[in-house]
């Protein structure tokens, strides 16, 4: 549905800090960082597009595509570690679907930040 998306942070190193940390289980990193701000993905294709701003945005709601059940917990961890609060630890969210594994933080802005798997355990 989209190429990439761009998210205004109000602290620019803090937030780069954060999802790196939070991404790196789900294989992201940085794709490319210039005075445009720094895009972040997983195979040289930047997704995810952080750039300083004064303006203070509506809180949102980012899921990143988990390949299985352990990035979820890794990404979790690696979110809390990062600075993240605790918005939902991993765990299957049966009223979304019965496969619905999915953990969710509060970023450095406010943003409700998830990974989630769809799949059954392997």
């Amino acid at each position: 549905m989209f190429d990439h998306i761009g998210l205004g942070v109000s602290d620019y190193a803090t937030s780069k800090a954060f999802f790196l940390k939070a991404l790196q289980p789900l294989g992201y990193g940085v794709v490319m960082e210039g005075p445009y701000g720094v895009g972040l993905g997983p195979t040289g294709k930047p997704l995810l597009w952080l750039s300083q701003s004064p303006e203070k945005p509506a809180h949102l709601h980012l899921a990143f595509a988990a390949s299985n059940r352990k990035q979820v917990e890794a990404f979790y961890r690696a979110a809390i570690e990062a600075g993240g609060k605790d918005n939902g630890p991993p765990g299957l969210r049966p009223h979304y679907h019965p496969n619905y594994y999915g953990a969710f933080v509060i970023g450095p802005d406010g943003h409700n930040v998830e990974a989630v798997c769809h799949k059954p355990e392997a």
